[in-house]
């Protein structure tokens, strides 16, 4: 008996908490009004400020025209994210500020200058010492620190393109400024570019003047040098003598090359021709025309010899004068291969004599081009310098003519323009007094709420006590006495040989007295006569076994029909609901194993996994009433899905990795019907309703078929909420 009290805590009223804003809305909307009212006079009374802007493109305005020939890639302006942020800082420098300060007199305006329209309050403020005073700062500067403070120079992102944003209360200094500083930026760019470009000229000149005198001295050098040098220049620019000893060194190497490819050749031959050994692995030999057509008589002789050894003897006449045919075949091939020796050895010869030949040429020559290379040298040296300088000068001559007709021209083009001039705004950007009046009423609306709600609920009126959960006292009742009647009944005597077991009793069903009552009445018990039994087990105990075993596949044959597929879905709930993972599946022709428990028989299940209509996560199905796992029939056509049959042990071996246990309601099958199903750690049951002679043949023929181990197991007496007590008419 246990008695459990409610929660002795509270919880916030939500009806009672937003009731508080309609009880004060007046003093809400008041306020509301209040600081409305006071955003539209200071909105009202502000001073307009205008803004304009002016848009610069930073690109390269030199013309492919004007552009000069020896520029290449790293000679551009750099036009990246880097250089265009510098030409940011660059318009917003002090020297460009004070040009425009200075061309427009920006000092004599009092918008720019503290101390010219300075207030009472301010110079109390600075009497006080809580405000420094503007007249220690010299006018240029409080110009521009008013100039920094009105000005906003960015870049626009993704683009080459700066903005220049300028505000003032006049609103055409708001867009003369902007168009100023413009103007300054593009003019500081012009005279830098002719700055660098007049500092060029000024160096290029004495450089070229210079270099002109330098490069008429080394090309004389190289003159007088070739007439005092007798050097006879060959093909490819070089010198007459290394040119011959060059071509007479590769003729050389040839001659070299086919003296030693005819000896190795020569040698080769000998040694076959000495030992004995084959010569049909010496290129030369098989290349010659006369012992090819040798060979070829050769292997026909021996063909015509194989032929008639498989009808007459060896010393038949026939085949002994191919015999010796055959013979002198081979002396002609080796005669042959002599003469192509003797050639080689003769080619070697010769081939040594013009080795010999050569090597006295090129001996000669090797003195004559040492000679030479070294008045090439010295020659070559004269020659570089001389290029070199000659080089020089002409760059020097070209950027030199190009700076200064530009200087003369004054063309010195900016990598920068102005495509949006600022224009004198007509309406100031600030104040606007609507959307300042509306988000002075919404944010007072908000706060004044807020506050409303935050002093209700802080005040307790918002809270309420919390509806604790209350438990109704439980009276323990005494459970009832089970008592046994000694009534014994026979099993039929057909039935008895085949399963040879004896029957056993039944256990008596007894009705509890009602639980609401205080004080229980005496329990009635209604004594049920014994049924004959096969030694059948109840659903627990198939639970037990399946889990103590660890199998896992469970295969139910019901011989009664569907009626018996209670047995199956009331196993895999027990085994499901002792935590471990199961599956259901439903084999049976009306869908008797997966219609109690998805209520419905129209969803996808083995069939549509058979024919390839779904997959896995389609046909597996939640239990409503457990939390085992269920794929039912299915709603493709069975025929069709028949002839994927071959499929299932596979789809048995995919459940069986993801599931703990599967089991499987075959129906009325036989032992041919389970046996694509039966796998490593599989447990047979045959669900039974009542022990007759239906069960007792399906059980020996299955025992029979292979099955010796096969447990019977029935639904019977199994009571569970929500689930009838299965017989012949109904099943789970």
């Amino acid at each position: 008996m246990s008695v459990q009290s409610a929660a002795a805590d509270v919880d916030v009223d939500l009806r009672q908490l937003f009731a508080s804003l309609a009880r004060n809305w007046l003093r809400i909307l008041v306020v509301a009004l209040i600081v409305t009212g006071l955003a539209f006079a200071l909105a009202w009374l502000a001073k307009p400020h205008y803004k304009a802007e002016t848009r610069l493109l930073i690109e390269t305005r030199e013309s492919v025209f004007t552009r000069p020939d020896g520029t290449n890639d790293n000679d551009k302006p750099i036009l990246d994210e880097e250089g265009v942020t510098s030409q940011v800082e660059v318009i917003s420098s002090t020297d460009i500020l004070k040009q425009v300060a200075t061309k427009l007199n920006l000092s004599q305006v009092p918008e720019f200058d503290d101390a010219a329209k300075m207030s009472m309050l301010g110079r109390v403020l600075i009497i006080a010492g809580l405000k420094s005073d503007p007249n220690e700062i010299p006018p240029d500067e409080r110009v521009l620190k008013k100039m920094r403070e009105k000005l906003n120079v960015y870049r626009v992102e993704k683009s080459r393109v700066i903005v220049i944003e300028f505000s003032s209360e006049d609103p055409k200094l708001a867009a003369d400024i902007p168009n100023a500083i413009a103007d300054a930026y593009i003019s500081v760019q012009g005279d830098a570019k002719l700055e660098s470009n007049s500092a060029a000229t000024d160096w290029l000149a004495p450089e070229i003047a210079d270099l002109s005198k330098r490069v008429k001295d080394a090309e004389a050098k190289v003159a007088s040098y070739r007439a005092q040098s007798d050097l006879l220049m060959g093909g490819n620019n070089s010198v007459l003598a290394t040119q011959q000893l060059s071509e007479l060194s590769s003729e050389l190497s040839r001659v070299r090359a086919n003296r030693a490819s005819a000896e190795a050749t020569a040698d080769s031959v000998r040694k076959a021709l000495q030992g004995g050994g084959s010569l049909d692995a010496v290129p030369e030999v098989l290349s010659s025309d006369l012992i090819q057509r040798l060979r070829e008589r050769q292997v026909e002789l021996k063909a015509n010899i194989a032929d008639l050894s498989t009808t007459l003897l060896d010393n038949h006449p026939r085949i002994r004068a191919l015999k010796s045919q055959l013979a002198d075949l081979d002396g002609q091939i080796r005669n042959e291969a002599e003469k192509l020796m003797k050639g080689l050895m003769t080619q070697a010869q010769t081939a040594q004599a013009r080795e010999n030949q050569l090597v006295a040429e090129v001996n000669t020559l090797k003195a004559a081009s040492a000679r030479a290379g070294e008045q090439q040298v010295e020659l070559d040296a004269l020659q570089r310098e001389a290029t070199s300088q000659r080089q020089l000068l002409e760059s020097y001559l070209t950027r030199y003519r190009e700076a200064s007709s530009r200087k003369d021209r004054n063309y010195l083009p900016v990598d920068a323009r102005v495509f949006s001039r600022a224009v004198t705004p007509s309406e100031p950007y600030f104040p606007k007094i609507v959307p300042i009046v509306g988000a002075a009423f919404a944010a007072s609306l908000l706060i004044m709420a807020i506050v409303t709600l935050l002093r209700e609920l802080f005040s307790g009126r918002a809270m309420r006590p919390a509806a604790g959960a209350r438990f109704e006292r439980i009276e323990q009742v005494a459970m009832p006495v089970i008592r046994h009647e000694p009534t014994d009944i026979e099993a039929p005597a057909d039935i008895e040989p085949e399963i040879g077991r004896a029957t056993e009793t039944a256990a008596v069903e007894t009705v509890a007295a009602p639980l609401n009552a205080v004080a229980a009445e005496p329990p009635v018990a209604n004594v049920v006569p014994k049924r004959s039994s096969f030694g059948e087990i109840d659903v627990e105990r198939a639970a037990e076994k399946l889990i103590a075993s660890g199998a896992a596949r469970a295969i139910f044959v019901s011989p009664e029909g569907d009626e018996a597929a209670a047995s199956a879905i009331l196993v895999a709930r027990e085994v499901s609901d002792a935590g471990l993972r199961v599956l259901l599946l439903d084999l049976t022709a009306s869908g008797a194993a997966s219609r109690p428990v998805l209520d419905s028989a129209l969803f996808p299940g083995i069939t549509n996994l058979l024919a390839s209509e779904a997959q896995f996560s389609e046909v597996i199905h939640a239990d409503h009433y457990s939390d085992c796992h269920v794929i039912p029939v299915g709603t493709a056509d069975p025929v069709h899905a028949m002839r994927a049959a071959d499929r299932l042990p596979i789809i048995m071996q995919s459940l069986t990795t993801a599931y703990d246990l599967v089991v499987v309601e075959c129906g009325p099958a036989d032992a041919q019907g389970i046996g694509r199903l039966v796998g490593d750690a599989t447990e047979i049951f045959v669900s039974m309703l009542e022990p007759d002679d239906e069960v007792a043949k399906a059980t020996v023929s299955l025992i029979e078929s292979g099955y010796p181990d096969l447990t019977l197991v029935t639904p019977v007496g199994h009571d569970t909420p929500g689930n009838p007590v299965p017989d012949r008419r109904s099943a789970a």
